[in-house]
């Protein structure tokens, strides 16, 4: 079986991004797979992805000093903005503009695909318009739909059935897309992110540390979590904070650490691409988001048989945190609370261990073996429903 993803930026930093190669990595095993990315920023990928796997890129970041030169035509078109995307997708990610229009509608014009997978709202909906008739394309949504703006939701709306199917992280994700687009028949349909191969080292629970982990972006409200620390710091000065991650709300979090004086208890630790290994190093991690499409921090924790403490936020931890079993779930943006959560099981070693082990044990359900059978299944059942209807270019056999 061919499969190609289509990604915005496979050589940045991101939860798409991760679970896209992870994917990737463990489907190549069995099938032709390739990776399509809308542009490049950078000579090799952040992220490791197995040299079985196809890269291509269809453009290159206009900041990017090494670019190559893309030509006058190329230059002039970059600079225009999609008309085939919603206005937000636009503004807020640079590789949408008329000329990766072009060149992906080229592109896609020429794919002898078997299956197509779109991974944001505008690669899915540029899919939907232009996706080869022959080959079944299906959309992902990593965001739950109120997280999605309402051009979006337009857009969503508008040309997404068009798909042959969309995948989305969570239960409660799926009955929302189901309900707001009218489509049943499990044309929508569960898939959480895997956890990648290989070792993942275990906590010993005992470092005094709290651990987090993601872009620094205001969804992930980390100067909230630095104030519900300082709790934490008050009564146990001997704790650290580690934040790990990028982004441009860097200058805002030094401000809370500043402002609560705790330079010498919160520490930034830049972005990691093995952070299973980080956490192991922690004894609590902790999430203080606004909103979780699906919480892969948590499952990285887990792994790690690090228990977390979470605010109960849509949708993603409620969904893999059980409260009080393999973490704490906390009153919804309450830093009280969060720092309550934190306290607890600073101040209670047995309970952290206990949390820890039954975290691990949840982990092992979201190993990319387990995830990477149930995309088999339903990319089979997606090709047959295709091949009896006559629309499907060729079959290969899984192998």
């Amino acid at each position: 079986m061919k499969i190609t993803f289509l990604i915005g930026n496979v050589y940045g930093m991101g939860g798409t991004i991760r679970t896209t190669t992870n994917l990737a990595n463990n489907l190549v095993k069995r099938h032709d797979v390739e990776i399509v990315s809308m542009a490049q920023n950078a000579h090799e990928p952040f992220f490791q992805i197995s040299p079985e796997v196809r890269l291509r890129s269809l453009a290159h970041n206009r900041s990017w000093a090494d670019r190559p030169d893309p030509g006058p035509r190329a230059r002039e078109l970059e600079l225009q903005p999609s008309g085939n995307v919603p206005a937000s997708e636009n503004n807020l990610h640079s590789f949408f503009n008329a000329h990766s229009d072009a060149v992906l509608r080229d592109y896609l014009s020429k794919l002898d695909s078997d299956v197509v997978i779109a991974t944001r709202p505008g690669l899915n909906s540029l899919l939907a318009q232009w996706g080869p008739k022959k080959a079944v394309c299906i959309g992902q949504e990593h965001l739950n739909l109120g997280q999605q703006p309402d051009d979006v939701k337009e857009h969503i709306r508008a040309h997404h059935t068009r798909l042959d199917g969309l995948t989305v992280l969570t239960d409660s994700d799926r009955r929302d897309y189901t309900d707001f687009l009218g489509k049943d028949g499990g044309w929508v349909t569960t898939m959480p992110n895997p956890l990648p191969d290989g070792f993942h080292a275990r906590s010993r629970l005992t470092n005094p540390i709290i651990a987090t982990a993601g872009r620094l972006i205001w969804v992930k409200q980390y100067p909230k979590l630095v104030e519900a620390f300082a709790s934490v710091a008050d009564k146990h000065p001997e704790w650290q904070l580690r934040i790990y991650g990028r982004g441009i709300e860097r200058a805002g979090i030094r401000a809370a650490v500043d402002r609560l004086g705790l330079n010498n208890n919160v520490v930034l630790m830049g972005r990691n691409p093995d952070i299973t290994s980080e956490f192991a190093k922690a004894s609590v991690v902790a999430v203080s988001s606004r909103q979780e499409g699906f919480g892969m921090t948590i499952l990285e924790s887990f792994a790690a048989s690090v228990p977390v403490v979470s605010f109960d936020c849509p949708y993603g931890p409620r969904e893999l945190i059980t409260h009080g079993h393999d973490g704490l779930l906390v009153a919804d943006q309450d830093v009280d609370a969060l720092a309550a959560g934190l306290l607890r099981l600073v101040e209670d070693a047995d309970e952290r261990r206990r949390l820890g082990g039954n975290a691990r044990d949840k982990a092992a359900a979201f190993h990319i073996d387990s995830v990477t059978e149930r995309w088999e299944a339903y990319l089979s059942r997606l090709v047959a429903e295709k091949r009896r209807a006559g629309g499907l270019r060729r079959f290969l056999p899984w192998s």
